[in-house]
């Protein structure tokens, strides 16, 4: 057995637990015992993997945020085009959307938690990955503008981004369904940039 691979299994598996337990009950409403007892260790074996809370919280926030801008710029270089770049970049934030729905609610709840420089970090990884975003879409759209562009990006992450407030009733939404459904959403969304300036007319008038 591989003891450095071992030692990265136990702090994924603590931060998982502790994104889980922070989502539920807020950053203040758990200690570091509780997290220790949801992995099978004592609260003080924890300070072996991480200097305590604050640390938890700020390499789960940091760490998603690189994620997905290191998988971006992967999906957007892999890609043929920028259809296939789009529909790449939607496939794979759904997959974050659902897959990791804590940290959704971790970041929108506690971010302001973080040191400065932790959050500094997390909102320059953000903008990164909304540049990749706009990137795609202006040259899939070209007759939209930078700021059409921009706030279609942002709409479809609020709409991606609502999955912790699925599954009322404690009933868990079927995955593949859920997925389908939010990628049919974010083209759709997307696509009305066909028809920006128009509306945007119309609006003006009225």
């Amino acid at each position: 057995m591989n003891p450095t691979r071992t030692v990265e299994n136990r702090r994924e598996q603590i931060l998982r637990e502790a994104a889980r337990l922070f989502a539920e009950r807020g950053f203040h409403g758990v200690g570091v015992d509780e997290i220790g007892a949801a992995v099978g260790i004592s609260g003080p074996g924890l300070y072996r993997h991480f200097a305590g809370k604050d640390a938890m919280l700020a390499e789960l926030l940091v760490g998603i945020s690189d994620r997905l801008l290191s998988a971006g710029r992967m999906r957007v270089a892999e890609a043929p085009g920028p259809a296939e770049a789009l529909d790449a970049l939607i496939r794979g934030h759904i997959d974050f959307a659902i897959d990791d729905r804590p940290l959704i609610t971790l970041h929108d709840r506690e971010l302001d938690r973080l040191r400065d420089s932790d959050r500094k970090l997390v909102r320059q990884l953000q903008r990164q990955y909304v540049e990749e975003w706009v990137g795609v879409v202006r040259r899939l759209y070209p007759d939209a503008t930078e700021l059409e562009a921009r706030a279609a990006v942002h709409a479809v992450f609020g709409l991606l981004n609502s999955t912790p407030h699925l599954g009322g009733g404690g009933r868990a939404p079927d995955r593949a369904a859920t997925a389908a459904l939010l990628h049919r959403l974010a083209l759709s969304a997307l696509d009305a940039l066909d028809s920006g300036r128009t509306w945007t007319a119309g609006w003006t008038d009225g």
